[in-house]
């Protein structure tokens, strides 16, 4: 999940790995690959992680440790990153600055992770609210302009929410219990766009099976750096496939 702004246009190759190492699809040469998101709340602790503050321009979140995951085993590529990812945005706001964070972009790789705010927007509002309906023809709108316009290789990411409260009594069990109707159209986008999948939430239910969720994360959608560790081991796992 590469997000790129340089020059070159052309499209990366499969890297054919030594016998016995993973093939992984790690572009050579300068490739144009971004990593774009939209996530969590209006401080973007998840999205930007000070990308456009102190820690420009990948944050100092997942995307950042993805890129020095790549770096240390494959330091001969030159592939430019770029983070576009902005707090708080939902679904809708990413059809907003579509046309200028990714179809100007030209990538060749375009990353998206989105739907938990859309999740939480349709709680508090289920009328006018990004209900799972809205988010799946929204999803499919902007991935067919970068499709048509773009064609970039795609890895669509998952929301998640790192309790294990299933109480039904609180606010948390109620996310818990609405969100896989998001994550089912994260998983029908891929199927329908031909897109690999990062799948964060069972990846984050296995790790509660053996410790508290406050290792991970503070509250449920921001995680700290182990979380976004996790996140990033995930990701380069599923390039190496």
């Amino acid at each position: 999940m590469l997000c790129t702004l340089g020059m070159w246009h052309r499209r990366p190759r499969l890297w054919n790995a030594a016998p016995g190492q993973p093939r992984a699809a790690v572009p050579h040469g300068l490739a144009r690959i971004p990593t774009f998101r939209g996530h969590t709340s209006p401080r973007g602790q998840t999205t930007d992680c000070g990308r456009r503050d102190t820690a420009a321009p990948l944050g100092n979140g997942y995307v950042a440790l993805l890129r020095d995951l790549v770096l240390s085993r494959w330091p001969d590529r030159g592939i430019v990153w770029v983070n576009k990812g902005i707090g708080g945005n939902k679904v809708t706001d990413l059809r907003d600055r579509w046309e200028d964070d990714v179809i100007r972009e030209a990538p060749d790789w375009l990353s998206v992770k989105i739907g938990i705010n859309d999740l939480h927007n349709y709680l508090g509002d289920r009328r006018n609210g990004v209900s799972p309906a809205r988010f799946r023809d929204v999803y499919a709108e902007i991935l067919s302009r970068a499709a048509a316009a773009v064609k970039p290789k795609l890895i669509l990411i998952t929301p998640f929410y790192i309790s294990a409260d299933r109480s039904g009594q609180s606010f948390r069990s109620t996310v818990l219990g609405l969100l896989p109707e998001y994550l089912q159209v994260v998983e029908d986008m891929a199927q329908q766009f031909g897109a690999r999948r990062v799948r964060l939430q069972p990846m984050f239910e296995e790790q509660l099976r053996f410790r508290p969720a406050d290792e991970f994360c503070p509250e449920p959608v921001h995680p700290h750096r182990t979380g976004h560790l996790l996140i990033a081991q995930e990701a380069l796992r599923v390039l190496c496939e």
